[in-house]
């Protein structure tokens, strides 16, 4: 059984290993300039055998954060594995008292919205997302910036 079959299958696993990470985003076409080992501290990942088949990250700033990197490979697509991985970054980041996620894509803007997420302007994003390295200059600057207050 894979892990993203059955419900109760799937396995999150916190810091993945960087390079299993690095090699699931670039085959996904997601960036992997900035990912060091520092940046894994909260990141996420499911795996199948030794395999990574799924990632998600968060950069946390007190009550902000930046959900970033949810990448799922092929064979796990359709299958709620993102969609899972982003409700525990969610409870994982409200838990550490992030008030409201951010995020930056060019693919998956229908995916977000179908979690709650809405587009916001670019300049009304606060500084320490802005600082970030994903969002000043790896990200083009036609992704969507959406965000997501978190509630409990």
């Amino acid at each position: 059984m894979k892990p993203w079959e059955g419900r109760d299958a799937m396995e999150i696993t916190t810091k993945p290993d960087e390079a299993a990470v690095k090699r699931l985003l670039a085959s996904s076409g997601l960036p992997t300039a900035d990912i060091t080992v520092g940046h894994l501290e909260h990141f996420f990942g499911c795996f199948e055998n030794d395999d990574l088949v799924a990632v998600v990250g968060l950069e946390l700033f007190g009550a902000v954060g930046l959900l970033r990197s949810l990448a799922v490979a092929a064979p796990g697509r359709g299958r709620g594995v993102g969609k899972r991985l982003v409700a525990h970054a969610e409870r994982y980041a409200h838990g550490r008292g992030v008030e409201t996620l951010y995020l930056l894509t060019t693919t998956a803007e229908a995916f977000f919205q179908r979690r709650g997420y809405e587009r916001v302007p670019r300049d009304a994003v606060p500084e320490a997302i802005k600082a970030t390295r994903e969002y000043a200059g790896i990200c083009p600057a036609s992704s969507a910036v959406m965000a997501r207050r978190l509630t409990d």
